[in-house]
């Protein structure tokens, strides 16, 4: 029997912890709880083994085994190993982003006395208190009361000292600073089952003498089937005390019972789901390819390059039934959780209870829940974000990757791990074939494609042959020299928007900015007014009315990275001039002014500021649907899935900025974004146009985008990446140093500059030293390095050396970022 285990831990350190077995032998891939650094965390087993410890060496036991049976099974283990290789990450930190788990352990803070403690509360009850203390006689007299209260040596949790003593937390901080008290972090097994209380009627009961309320209560009882949630007996206008005084006269019963799961509804009333359309020829086309490799369950990844409104969607639907029907399950992915909503309503509609969701937005309760019924294999069809590429799916068939060419597959933590690229490697481990769908995939897929190692299928015409939409330039610093002003729209706009209006169809106007302004500016010395926290100037909003969300005067600054907010001051804070000035526009802005032109419009907002929750997006989209808005203006989040069918009119605002940013995918960025958004024209029975304001309507992102020519651009960017040595014809990471001190920033940076330069490295560019594009960010300043190979092995090796070297010359790994396949260089 094994007298050890090696447990990963969600620790920043590159190594695992061996631990000894007292009691019950853990299985690979369990649950443990473990002592570590003063605090009890949860970490998964890797490796069970007897093997002799180096002389001197102590092993601390393992506190508590969490599941009787591995949580993770063998392939995801082999998968989570890969992603540590891959993406140069601790094997720990890669385990916890696999589990969404974190409800089933409740998290809190014990305390305990500390020796000096115990020295100070003797020394108390011989001398008296210290009048030289700086805090109050109440405050001395209450920390003596919490030495008092944990003399025995015990622990107490935080709120039972507070209880007692009165003690509050700035107290309890200032002992442990002093070192009289120790806190511990402690987790503990918890029950994340979502149950309800029913109401339940005592069938046949003889009635006793009943008062107005309690005959109130059982009657409304009677009429609704003798079942009624506890928490909807308020609602009566009876008192609390009414139902506990029935239950002890054994009138009715509480039982709990399993809480349902909310499920979306956001498809328009009258109109067919995808799976209920016949699929066209090319369609077919599409499906045929795919079944080939669904047959023969083997490993094939489908390229889907279809454009917008031809009909992906269907094609998914259509191979996802033919995997249920040989009795395996699917995996799709997609990538914002504002599309979750009308996906999994569609997959209800067509899969009914075998459908699982899994994303960021369920709490923590039901994201469990959701992950159980998945690996009980309750649940064959599973639609999730990036995270769901880890959901423990048996007998797993089929991965779809939906806009495969979005950003938000990219997680921004550690492990950055690319979810598109997991999705991948899993699809070739368990040998399934994977579709990775997309109207404007990204390049790497595209080249992946192109050298054979993906199976590119096309889908040229949109549905029931309806035709692209028309884009239409137009140039501002033309309308500039012809009108004298800085417009935020053009005439030709807001002429084909009341045009739009008039015939009673809908129009959406993309502004890629939140806010109102994103910029103010001291017009007499020029600074902005920055972020306390980031090196980013902030954000101008208006206040909002909540009844109706139309933007209402009010004043106040945010900064988009931190949350940091502030009044608008009356004064620069520099030069103490009055003259403050309010650069740029955003959605919010960009409402206002709408409504001041369209009085009569039925406009909506759709950004980061009114989509908070999945119920927003749902409500707004189903007035959309109904509409009940007629014109929608918004961020990047209208550009992406939605199909709408009376949108005939497309306008887009300032989204040619970004082709300014240093980032060598801005062109690649700025094509995409305009195509979907004009695909959000003309899927109805009209036609659709789309007009692009733009400052640089000679740049080839933008031409090729007004010409729905994908090929096009892609031969023109990827010749320029291989001049520039940039992905797909290198691999590239990014190496981001950070510190909440400048002065360590600076001199880790020159650090590892150094060891870079000194240390051969073939075939390998090295791009830094340098500030970050954005500097600091939550008071953490930031350097970086940029490093393209032509050979990923060779790239892997150089990180892991600079890792090492990092750690001989105690450079925390907390403070080094490693981001392989950056996506963000910011």
């Amino acid at each position: 029997m094994p007298v050890f285990c090696d447990v990963a831990l969600p620790v920043p350190l590159d190594q695992n912890f061996t631990y000894a077995i007292d009691g019950v032998v853990p299985v690979v891939g369990a649950r443990v709880l473990v002592p570590f650094s003063g605090q009890r965390l949860m970490g998964v087993v890797i490796r069970l083994h007897d093997d002799r410890l180096p002389e001197g060496v102590e092993t601390k036991p393992v506190q508590q085994v969490l599941d009787s049976t591995a949580i993770l099974n063998d392939e995801l283990m082999r998968l989570a190993a890969w992603i540590a290789q891959y993406y140069v990450a601790p094997l720990g930190e890669v385990l916890r982003g696999m589990l969404p788990l974190a409800a089933e352990v409740k998290r809190h803070f014990v305390y305990r006395i500390a020796e000096p403690g115990r020295k100070v509360l003797y020394q108390g009850a011989e001398k008296g208190s210290s009048r030289r203390s700086k805090l109050s006689p109440e405050d001395q007299n209450r920390e003596y009361a919490v030495l008092n209260y944990l003399e025995d040596g015990a622990t107490a949790k935080a709120s039972a000292l507070r209880s007692a003593t009165q003690a509050n937390k700035a107290l309890l901080d200032g002992m442990v600073k002093k070192k009289w008290l120790i806190r511990e972090a402690v987790a503990e097994e918890r029950d994340a089952r979502r149950l309800e209380r029913i109401t339940v009627l005592v069938p046949e009961t003889r009635l006793p003498k009943l008062n107005a309320n309690q005959t109130t209560l059982l009657a409304e009882l009677a009429a609704v089937g003798g079942r009624m949630k506890v928490a909807d007996i308020r609602s009566l206008g009876v008192p609390d005390s009414t139902l506990g005084t029935l239950v002890k006269r054994n009138l009715v019963t509480i039982e709990e019972v399993p809480e349902d799961f909310y499920r979306s509804s956001t498809h328009p009333v009258g109109k067919k789901h995808t799976h209920e359309h016949p699929l066209n020829e090319s369609q077919l086309e599409a499906l045929s390819s795919i079944a080939i490799s669904i047959n023969k369950k083997e490993f094939k990844p489908h390229l889907l390059y279809g454009i917008t409104g031809s009909g992906k969607t269907a094609v998914y639907f259509a191979a996802m039934q033919r995997v249920l029907d040989a009795g395996r399950a699917s995996l799709l992915l997609v990538p914002e959780i504002g599309l979750t909503p009308a996906m999994s309503g569609q997959m209800y509609a067509a899969f009914g209870d075998s459908v699982a969701l899994l994303h960021s937005q369920l709490t923590p309760d039901e994201r469990a829940e959701q992950w159980h019924r998945i690996r009980r294999g309750e649940a064959r069809i599973v639609v999730g974000t990036r995270s769901a590429v880890f959901a423990p799916i048996q007998n797993l068939g089929l991965i779809i990757v939906d806009e495969e060419h979005d950003s938000s597959y990219k997680q921004e933590e550690t492990p950055r791990y690319h979810g598109r690229d997991v999705a991948v490697m899993r699809a070739k481990f368990l040998e399934v074939p994977i579709i990775l769908g997309s109207a404007t995939p990204s390049l790497e897929s595209w080249s992946n494609a192109e050298k054979g190692r993906y199976g590119l299928i096309e889908m040229r015409q949109r549905v029931a042959n309806r035709p692209m939409p028309a884009v239409e330039l137009v140039d501002m610093r033309t309308e500039f020299q012809q009108t004298g002003q800085e417009n935020l729209f053009s005439r030709q706009l807001l002429l084909e928007t009341q045009a739009t209006l008039d015939r009673g169809e809908q129009a959406i106007i993309l502004l890629n900015r939140r806010g109102y302004s994103f910029v103010v500016m001291c017009r007499s010395c020029g600074d902005k007014i920055q972020c306390e926290n980031c090196a980013i100037s902030m954000t101008f909003h208006k206040q909002l009315n909540d009844d109706t969300s139309i933007a209402q005067p009010g004043e106040r600054l945010q900064c988009h990275y931190c949350g940091f907010r502030r009044n608008v001051p009356k004064t620069c804070p520099t030069c103490q001039s009055e003259h403050l000035y309010y650069l740029g526009a955003g959605s919010q802005q960009g409402e206002e002014r709408l409504q001041e032109l369209f009085p009569n419009a039925r406009i909506g907002r759709m950004d980061r500021d009114t989509v908070r929750g999945r119920m927003d997006m749902e409500r707004l989209l189903a007035r959309l649907h109904a509409g009940e808005i007629n014109l929608l203006v918004g961020t990047q989040m209208i550009a992406k899935g939605h199909d709408i069918h009376g949108v005939t009119l497309v306008g887009v605002v300032g989204a040619d900025f970004a082709l300014g940013l240093p980032d060598f995918r801005a062109a690649e960025r700025t094509f995409q974004l305009l195509t979907q958004v004009s695909g959000r024209a003309g899927r109805g029975d009209l036609p659709g146009k789309v007009l692009v304001q733009t400052y640089h309507p000679d740049h080839y992102a933008i031409q090729f985008a007004a010409a729905h020519d994908y090929p096009g651009f892609v031969a023109k960017e990827l010749q320029y990446r291989r001049w520039m040595h940039y992905p797909p014809f290198a691999v590239l990471a990014n190496i981001i140093i950070q510190s909440p001190k400048l002065e360590e920033a600076t001199a880790w940076s020159a650090t590892l500059g150094k060891w870079f330069e000194r240390t051969r490295l073939d075939k390998i560019r090295i791009l830094g030293p340098a500030a970050a594009p954005i500097s600091r960010i939550k008071r953490i300043y930031r350097f970086h390095f940029v490093l393209k190979a032509e050979q990923r092995n060779a790239l892997s090796q150089t990180l892991r050396a600079m890792l090492a070297f990092a750690d001989a010359h105690e450079i925390p790994r907390r403070n080094l970022v490693v981001d392989v396949d950056a996506v963000h260089l910011m």
